[in-house]
């Protein structure tokens, strides 16, 4: 019997809560494109009555806009033409838990559904994630996975960083704690409260570390089922901002802050399992079936990374969604350029780690920006198209992948990358025709509006010299 993980509940468990006093607020959410956590907050008691069965109502707009808030046309689910209706946002109870970083409250995600049927909305993250799970476990499969996000602790709160215009922020920190055990207990209070209110919140954590810049961190989530691990991945990144606010501080998640800097990587660990509890890995194998690989391997895992690989350059839009997101594929940052695997190689954008049950795939490519639920969508349908086609994996490369000739590049801007996913049959296929136009209509109005702003970048050169 599995044990129970602390900070989830039942509906039961809710109801005590409430009628205790314990809980008077349930926050009731669902993702939107950027990975944010959208809802309302709603009384317990309303909640109980109202809504646990049936949902809430929520402008349909807030799947097609942009992180503005601006309504954009060209939208197919949704526009001014067609009045911005409702859709349904139905609270998924597996993902109820108390929200311990916020007083007297719980937070539920949900699915999305249409208004006048009773069907997920096609387009939505966690529909778009829970369309490639079914096609996983009609194969017998159970797809796990793990998602390493790192971040910057800012001395400034977000509020003081926009009246300084987002210029001349302080990291919470001056040189690189990698690992560093003396430096990070500067910003333990911060990092610690993370922890803890993860571990209370039904969001299991392993550990906290330094990471490769001032003030940079990661805090690693227990590994879970990939659609649990994609709800871990966006609570905990709300808490983090929620809790830094709380501190007057911030944190960011942006994939690449300053130039200066190391990016924000946010490294997906994925692997397959059967059985009835998902026990027995797919991936482990008794002998070595891949010429460059540490351990022994099955068939499928050698097929699962051979389709990983195949589709990479189509998936990087879904790894990267923004334009800064490409600024982060420096050569010597740990950030990968190129598009190879090894064993244990962090100058690959494939790297294969773990022995026996614990053997899995670690993508580098995506940063700290990424939406989980559709990056991990775009990893299990190319790694299951890879093992329904067979799809052996190019050769393992030995060496540093940042100085190799010949190797297929990672895409160095979104432009590039909207062209691979547009012109994408395998997406088309997997993920359907609806979902690939509307993330490139997503991805085409984000590189839009940057193109018409003007930066700080551009006064500083030219106001002056130009």
């Amino acid at each position: 019997m599995a044990t129970k993980i602390a900070g989830m509940l039942t509906r039961d468990d809710l109801c005590r809560l409430i009628d205790s006093g314990e809980v008077d607020t349930v926050i009731t959410v669902f993702p939107d494109m950027y990975g944010r956590l959208m809802g309302k907050r709603i009384t317990g008691r309303f909640f109980m009555s109202e809504v646990v069965d049936g949902g809430m109502h929520c402008c349909d707009y807030l799947l097609a806009c942009d992180m503005e808030m601006d309504p954009i046309p060209g939208y197919e689910l949704a526009s001014w033409d067609k009045g911005y209706g409702d859709f349904r946002a139905v609270p998924d109870l597996d993902t109820l838990r108390l929200a311990s970083w916020v007083d007297r409250s719980a937070i539920v995600i949900c699915d999305v559904y249409q208004e006048s049927a009773d069907e997920l909305v096609t387009v939505a993250p966690r529909s778009i994630l829970k369309k490639q799970l079914e096609r996983a476990r009609a194969l017998g499969y159970t797809a796990c996975a793990g998602s390493e996000l790192e971040f910057f602790t800012l001395s400034d709160s977000f509020d003081a960083a926009a009246e300084k215009n987002f210029e001349s922020l302080s990291t919470y920190g001056w040189y690189v704690e990698d690992y560093h055990t003396l430096r990070t207990a500067a910003e333990e209070p911060l990092v610690g409260a993370i922890r803890r209110a993860m571990d209370a919140s039904g969001v299991p954590v392993e550990f906290s570390k330094g990471e490769w810049g001032p003030g940079q961190h990661e805090i690693n989530l227990r590994f879970a089922d990939m659609l649990e691990m994609a709800d871990r991945h966006c609570i905990y990144k709300q808490a983090a901002k929620e809790l830094a606010m709380q501190q007057g501080m911030s944190v960011t998640f942006m994939a690449k802050v300053d130039e200066k800097l190391a990016g924000n990587s946010c490294h997906i660990h994925s692997s397959l399992w059967r059985g009835a509890d998902a026990s027995e890995s797919v991936f482990a194998g008794s002998e070595a079936g891949l010429p460059g690989l540490d351990t022994g391997c099955s068939d499928e895992f050698r097929w699962y990374l051979g389709g990983l690989l195949a589709h990479a350059r189509e998936s990087s839009l879904l790894f990267a969604p923004y334009v800064n997101s490409y600024k982060r594929y420096m050569p010597s940052t740990f950030a990968p350029t190129t598009i190879a695997w090894s064993y244990d190689n962090r100058t690959t954008g494939f790297r294969v780690v773990g022995h026996g049950a614990s053997l899995r795939v670690e993508c580098r490519v995506p940063g700290a920006d990424v939406n989980p639920y559709v990056a991990f969508a775009a990893t299990l349908a190319a790694g299951l198209d890879g093992i329904e086609a067979r799809t052996e994996p190019p050769p393992a490369f030995s060496g540093d992948a940042y100085a190799a000739d010949g190797l297929p590049k990672v895409p160095a801007s979104i432009e590039e990358a909207i062209g691979e996913f547009r012109g994408s049959e395998f997406f088309e296929r997997s993920l359907g025709p609806e979902v690939v136009r509307h993330y490139a209509h997503f991805a085409e109005t984000e590189l839009s509006k940057f193109r018409s702003s003007v930066t700080g970048w551009e006064r500083r050169r030219y106001l002056e010299r130009g």
